[in-house]
């Protein structure tokens, strides 16, 4: 009987009935709604399907896949990953980090539980009231616990016993997340994305870069929105990537300078970037003229094969000396495009775009979805940044498509302004959404190799963009 009760209470239905994990069930919900926009919707179905599966297997109560302890303050603990003990000490400096109180909580707990059976519990509970006496604060809080904790933590040490006993089994998730926290996926998804991208637009007519970097306004406004509402600036710099539309850019970026904010900044760059032909129309709409939208553009030169290969790696160095925490992102991109273009790597460019990208992609929607616990994403910041990412899609849009408004009062040859939306980063996504619209008030009209180019220009603005701040923050 004993065996079946502790089973029973082994179980996740069990379990969800414990402390905060009915916060679980809502998650669960989110997942599902992520699963029914990405695949009833087709709402980039490619990356929202894997982040719900994964945001789905983390919540589920006891399934032990993703540990949020092994990544705590923005670093991989190694030694917890070798099987090494959490300690006291460690959660200490955790704790004092800035780390979520509901991470540390499991563990906290788990060392109590052993404490209580080495020492005496009211000699325990002594010490802990005599903390909270000398702090201000009640006996129960995490705080106490975790000083008389490290206190107990030494007594034992000096009387050769062992209090700590807490090691992590490191699960699936916790593999796979490396890849992020390392900065090795977006840099592998920028390959393929430059791989399977035309730049002969952005040569051609290269008025279209300054249209790319308009559209980084987005980034610096929502940056400024975020620092005025409290937020620190790292968290501030992750926050307003969102405005690049650039999902693998804003996951390299907070991966480094706000790892705590992983889950609900992915959500939302990936949610809002699938809702690019719903968000951007009417701001488009709102800031031209009938007349504006129906400028006729004349078609690019042909752009030849050795400007094709020169311009990936005048780009890679131009950057990578201006801004040296951009070069990974603009490197891969680069080299992507250049195995496209060259001709002699035709192999190796059908694998980025295909193969590799493939398997990519699936890693970081699982391991993106993963970081998208209860504890992190449920809080008023997620809110705060989903109002936000908002905020930043339409400062893009509204940045490109005033500059070329700007632009038109000195150009000869007019831009159709509508093509300065597709200055985000979103490909080809946003170029095709200036292609549409131009198309509703002129149907000869054809835009979409004239947005390629700011839509290029995007990419690469807003993996400088990302090199700045975390030049600033990092």
């Amino acid at each position: 009987m004993e065996a079946i009760n502790n089973f029973l209470t082994s179980t996740g239905f069990f379990q969800f009935t414990q402390g905060d994990n009915w916060k679980c069930l809502i998650m669960i919900l989110i997942s599902c709604v992520l699963l029914f926009l990405g695949i009833k919707k087709k709402f980039e179905p490619l990356l929202l399907v894997p982040i719900a599966i994964g945001m789905l297997v983390t919540n589920l109560p006891g399934s032990g896949m993703f540990h949020e302890i092994l990544f705590a303050g923005g670093h991989v603990h190694w030694d917890i990953f070798q099987g090494e003990p959490i300690t006291a000490s460690f959660l200490s400096e955790m704790f004092s980090a800035g780390v979520s109180a509901d991470v540390l909580q499991p563990y906290v707990d788990s060392l109590w539980t052993t404490a209580q059976s080495l020492f005496d519990a009211d000699a325990l509970n002594q010490a802990a009231a005599q903390i909270a006496a000398a702090s201000g604060d009640v006996a129960n809080s995490i705080a106490v616990q975790i000083q008389t904790l490290a206190s107990a933590e030494q007594f034992a040490a000096a009387s050769g016993v062992t209090l700590s006993n807490v090691t992590v089994s490191v699960g699936l998730i916790d593999v796979l997340y490396l890849g992020i926290k390392l900065g090795i996926y977006p840099c592998l998804i920028f390959m393929g994305v430059g791989a399977m991208t035309d730049f002969g637009p952005l040569i051609a007519n290269p008025k279209s870069l300054l249209l790319g970097a308009a559209a980084q306004l987005g980034i610096f406004m929502t940056f400024i929105g975020c620092r005025l509402m409290g937020f620190s600036g790292a968290e501030s710099s992750s926050v307003g990537i969102i405005g690049g539309a650039d999902g693998p850019t804003a996951i390299f970026v907070t991966a480094m300078l706000a790892p705590a904010l992983l889950g609900p900044i992915a959500v939302s760059a990936y949610s809002y970037m699938a809702l690019v032909p719903v968000i951007q129309p009417p701001i488009m709409k709102a800031l031209t003229t009938e007349k504006e939208r129906q400028i006729v553009m004349k078609p690019l030169r042909q752009v030849s094969k050795k400007e094709k290969i020169f311009f990936p790696v005048v780009v890679t160095v131009f950057v990578a000396l201006l801004v040296p925490s951009a070069a990974p992102l603009i490197a891969c991109l680069m080299l992507g495009n250049l195995a496209k273009e060259c001709g002699v790597l035709d192999r190796l460019s059908k694998t980025m775009q295909n193969e590799l990208m493939n398997i990519v992609t699936i890693f970081l929607g699982i391991s993106v979805g993963a970081t998208a616990t209860a504890a992190t994403f449920l809080s008023p910041k997620t809110l705060a940044i989903m109002g936000m990412g908002v905020v930043a899609f339409g400062f893009g849009t509204a940045g490109g498509v005033l500059l070329a408004k700007f632009m038109n009062l000195f150009l000869k040859e007019k831009i159709n302004p509508l093509i300065g939306s597709a200055g985000v980063s979103a490909v080809p996504m946003a170029a095709r959404v200036s292609q549409k619209v131009g198309q509703q008030y002129n149907p000869g009209n054809f835009l979409l190799m004239h947005a390629m180019g700011p839509n290029v220009a995007g990419v690469i603005g807003s993996a400088i963009a990302a090199g700045v701040l975390i030049s600033l923050y990092g």
